[in-house]
C-alpha cells in the first residue's frame, strides 16, 4: 500500500505517513488512535514502538553520561 493510500484511509496528509515512514516525525497519539483502527490493534501498540524507536536511538547518545550517574545504594 502506498502512503498516498494509507493516508486517504487514516484521513490524515499523504505527508505525514511519508514522514513516519523515513523515520522523520514520530507516531502522534492521532496517528497512533487512526493506525490502531484501521490495522485493528492498540493505539499503544503504536506508541510502544514510537518509544522503544526514541529509546535505541538516544541510549548510544547518552551513553556516557548515564555511565557516570551513580546508582542508588538501597542498602543504606
Amino acid at each position: 500500500m502506498s502512503a498516498g493510500a494509507l493516508a486517504r484511509k487514516l484521513n490524515v496528509p499523504r505527508t505525514r505517513i511519508e514522514r513516519l515512514a523515513a523515520e522523520q516525525t514520530p507516531v502522534t497519539t492521532d496517528t497512533a488512535l487512526r493506525l490502531a483502527k484501521y490495522f485493528r490493534t492498540t493505539p499503544d501498540f503504536w506508541l510502544n514502538l514510537q518509544s522503544s524507536y526514541d529509546l535505541n536511538s538516544q541510549a548510544p547518545a547518552l551513553q556516557e553520561e548515564l555511565d557516570a550517574i551513580e546508582e542508588i545504594d538501597h542498602a543504606a
